[in-house]
């Protein structure tokens, strides 16, 4: 396997982008890192100016035709477009430069097929890809037919199910319903975690942002960690202990990114809402990133589009030791270098105050006919300690205000 992989010809890619904004010139600078992470070469980049996207082209036709001598002059194998592009487009693009066309949606989608490792996350994507190539058949005809024809065809774009529009659909069906149960054990799990009171908090963030490496950190999780965008895919869970003794669960998530696909957004939904059902959200955010508020947004929008923008949040701010001045940051920003482990004590207390802010330590003592409070307190509340007297129960529990108002009667010193 090793062998055949060496020898595997790595694509040279060009990258084309309409440039109308100043987020576009980001935006190509991205793609050149999609790229590079999908495994091609990028031998060039070609832009223009103009506010509308040609229909039939993406691109002008003067600027078709120098794409088509640069391709030919530099024996480019793939074109990657800047935009999501419909089969026609695709269709023309390659008819015209007879080279292989693909889209930043099908790259994208291409990475999480390369990236994806358990069955949910695999399922995931191939229906995210099926879902992308349905209205697209016409188009990418000549792609589908190659079997292992590099990037953008990972994935079902190896078999010959693309070539039958039936087919296509009867398997989104068959998919759609396998993440139908997995996501119905996932709300087991959700719900057995809300019984047991223990917090759940979702690490969200762009993209190589450091979340897999804050998660190892804190956790010993051993999750994969590379400097590459989407190096993790699956999420994962784990217990944190926090500095007062309680538990947490750490949830890492799929990274963000600016024109993240809806299709993969809508496959990932059962994923994606861990972070809507998370009692905090930590916000992982590169400090070196040149272009960093925009990533805070693009993450901001992600966030509000899933329902979880008034989730209480805490921004990391990672990477700290590449700084030469760190802020001094507050209760709701903290300044961490995850890969030093450095800022963590400032980091956990401010878990813990956000988490526990509303929660207080109360002892009862609850007359043994007194049941009906006594499942109040077993069912709203967490029991650190039970013990029974002649007097009645005496419990030990983890209450918000509003509960310790309601049984304040019982209240013990």
């Amino acid at each position: 396997m090793e062998e055949l992989n060496r020898n595997k010809k790595i694509e040279r890619a060009i990258l084309v982008g309409i440039i109308s904004t100043p987020e576009d010139e980001e935006s190509m600078e991205e793609l050149k890192e999609l790229a590079l992470t999908a495994g091609a070469e990028v031998v060039g980049v070609m832009t223009q100016k103009r506010n509308t996207i040609d229909k039939a082209h993406y691109i002008g036709k003067g600027k078709l035709e120098e794409l088509k001598f640069f391709a030919e002059n530099q024996e480019v194998d793939l074109v990657i477009v800047n935009d999501e592009l419909t089969g026609t487009q695709i269709k023309n693009m390659e008819d015209f430069l007879n080279v292989k066309v693909i889209d930043r949606t099908n790259l994208i989608l291409d990475i999480f097929a390369k990236r994806a490792k358990s069955k949910e996350g695999m399922l995931q994507v191939e229906l995210a890809q099926l879902k992308y190539r349905l209205p697209r058949l016409a188009g990418l005809g000549g792609q589908l037919s190659r079997l292992g024809g590099g990037i953008g065809t990972r994935g079902p774009g190896e078999t010959k199910l693309e070539t039958d529009r039936r087919h296509i659909k009867n398997r989104i069906k068959a998919i759609e319903k396998k993440l139908e149960e997995i996501e119905r054990h996932r709300s087991l799990q959700r719900e057995r975690r809300k019984k047991n009171r223990i917090p759940v908090i979702a690490i969200v963030g762009y993209t190589n942002a450091g979340k897999s490496t804050l998660l190892n950190a804190l956790t010993n999780a051993e999750v994969y960690v590379e400097n590459k965008l989407f190096a993790t895919l699956d999420p994962t869970a784990r217990r944190l202990v926090l500095p007062s003794g309680r538990e947490v669960i750490l949830i890492d998530t799929v990274g963000f990114i600016r024109k993240l696909p809806h299709d993969l957004v809508e496959a990932f939904k059962s994923t994606l809402e861990e972070v809507k059902y998370a009692d905090l959200l930590l916000h992982v955010i590169d400090v070196t990133s040149p272009d960093m508020e925009e990533k805070i947004k693009v993450v901001e929008k992600v966030l509000s589009d899933l329902g979880a923008i008034n989730t209480p949040k805490i921004n990391v701010f990672n990477k700290i030791d590449l700084l030469e001045v760190v802020p001094k940051g507050n209760e709701r920003e903290v300044y961490i270098s995850a890969k030093n482990k450095i800022g963590f004590d400032k980091l956990l207390q401010a878990i813990e105050r956000e988490i526990f802010k509303d929660v207080e330590v109360v002892n009862f003592l609850l007359p043994y006919d007194k049941t009906k409070e006594y499942n109040y307190l077993k069912e709203k509340t967490k029991i650190i300690g039970e013990n029974y007297s002649e007097k009645g129960i005496m419990i030990k529990a983890e209450v918000q205000k509003e509960i310790k108002e309601r049984l304040k009667d019982f209240i013990i010193v």
